[in-house]
């Protein structure tokens, strides 16, 4: 059942920030639909607070967090949202508690999610959390994807990500997923890291809904690391895919932003902190 009316999405944490707000590596989106409020990943953690209190946010009224991935730059601020809507949904998948690691120039940096955030779910009684196996519907019209199949060979999870500190076993990033939301107009995407690829995500979300109108994509694509020819093959099956409004952010990266404008025939823009969208 599509949401009725628009989508106002409101930008909490992002790697750039408008004037008077603060800006940090990691991510956070405060969605207002007509049946629900969530937050979408909770950032890295100390611009998340100052952010929340400049824009006027009642953290109170969530009714649901989700979290895209259990990396740290998208999990730092779990407690202190919970500790304000204790009686909060959340949703992730179980792979979000796994020990990882990044690495590179022969140093491994953990990039896990923060034990106080771990601890924060663990406490919440049963059945006040969901582990998202597969498609897993939160309101009336809002999805998270859960595990997205990755099906498109030039996509991969964009870094040198392992699962031990040596770099033997690299790490896919199962737990990664999307949320959408289906609107009158399409759907309207938001992906954290999308360590699934973009293009793998909005596939299976098209598959699975039977929707091919795609009237927004936002968020982190995890594109600044990537190849020319990756970067022109995801504008190039975006465009095939008939996206009308691209909103980049985090880990997307600036050369990808700038091409995409290039390349794409609708608006592409990209978020900052303290920005508010009315989406599709």
């Amino acid at each position: 059942m599509p949401v009725k009316g628009n989508i106002t999405v409101t930008v909490i944490v992002d790697n750039n920030a408008l004037p008077g707000f603060a800006a940090e590596h990691g991510f956070s989106l405060w969605i207002e639909t007509s049946g629900m409020r969530m937050l979408f990943d909770l950032g890295l953690g100390p611009a998340f607070r100052p952010n929340v209190l400049q824009l006027g946010i009642d953290l109170r009224t969530m009714d649901a967090l989700v979290l895209s991935h259990g990396h740290y730059d998208h999990t730092g601020s779990v407690r202190e949202a919970l500790e304000a809507a204790p009686h909060a949904r959340v949703c992730l998948h179980r792979g979000a508690f796994t020990d990882r690691w990044s690495i590179r120039g022969g140093t491994a940096k953990p990039t896990s999610m923060p034990e106080s955030s771990r601890n924060a779910i663990k406490a919440l009684r049963e059945g006040q959390v969901c582990y998202a196996l597969g498609p897993t519907e939160l309101a009336p019209g809002v999805w998270v994807t859960g595990p997205v199949p990755r099906l498109r060979e030039f996509e991969d999870p964009g870094g040198p990500f392992f699962l031990d500190t040596e770099g033997k076993i690299p790490d896919p990033i199962e737990d990664d997923m999307s949320l959408w939301i289906e609107t009158p107009e399409g759907l309207v995407v938001m992906a954290g890291c999308c360590h699934s690829g973009i293009i793998n995500t909005l596939e299976f979300i098209t598959r699975t809904t039977g929707e091919h109108r795609i009237a927004a994509v936002m968020g982190g694509l995890h594109l600044s690391s990537a190849s020319q020819e990756r970067i022109l093959r995801t504008a190039g099956e975006l465009k095939r895919l008939g996206v009308r409004r691209v909103v980049t952010s985090h880990c997307t990266g600036e050369a990808a932003t700038e091409q995409f404008r290039e390349l794409l025939a609708c608006p592409v823009e990209g978020s900052l902190a303290g920005m508010r969208l009315t989406l599709p």
